[in-house]
């Protein structure tokens, strides 16, 4: 597929915006592990998609590095005000199906390996499996979060169209699929 036309499906699949950029566009630190270890989403080790469950973050920035292309894509949704909890939650679930969307609709049309990363946890489940010792309910649907492969979201955003913040009582939710040569058109 053409970068046009990677953009053009997420775009059909609910993104807001979307972006194809370099792979060594995409910035990865490992002080985003710390911030997971640090719990302050709640999901360290509560979740499949989260670390630890993840995998060494070395492991997981080397595969990041290893693509040579991204489609960055954005979800923004309107909330009441910064403490619409119930509003963020919504906007949350809303990216989770967009993000899913956007799976089933490049899985059909990709020749090569890609990763398909979301924002923040899996969200799939009510409860992740994990919490229960539970195998994944859906293996082959569960996104890890683009900070769990130690993608620097706001950095990796800058120079796109993709904007970090959209403007006061917005939430915005990013995702990113990395793909290969042969799926670039």
């Amino acid at each position: 597929m053409s970068p046009g036309a990677w953009e053009q499906l997420a775009l059909s699949c609910g993104a807001d915006k979307a972006a194809v950029i370099p792979g060594d566009r995409v910035v990865v630190h490992p002080s985003f592990r710390e911030i997971c270890e640090k719990n302050s989403c709640g999901q360290y080790g509560k979740c499949y998609m989260c670390p630890p469950f993840v995998g060494e973050i070395g492991d997981l920035m080397d595969r990041v590095r290893g693509f040579p292309y991204g489609l960055l894509y954005q979800t923004i949704s309107s909330i009441e005000d910064s403490f619409d909890f119930e509003g963020m939650q919504a906007a949350s679930r809303a990216h989770v199906q967009m993000s899913q969307r956007l799976l089933d609709a490049h899985r059909g049309r990709t020749k090569g390996e890609t990763l398909h990363l979301a924002s923040g946890a899996c969200g799939l489940c009510e409860s992740c499996a994990a919490r229960s010792g539970e195998p994944c309910r859906f293996p082959d649907r569960a996104l890890p979060s683009m900070e769990s492969y130690g993608i620097d979201v706001y950095n990796t955003t800058k120079d796109t169209p993709l904007k970090y913040i959209n403007g006061q009582n917005t939430v915005t939710h990013f995702g990113i699929v990395l793909y290969g040569e042969e799926d670039h058109g």
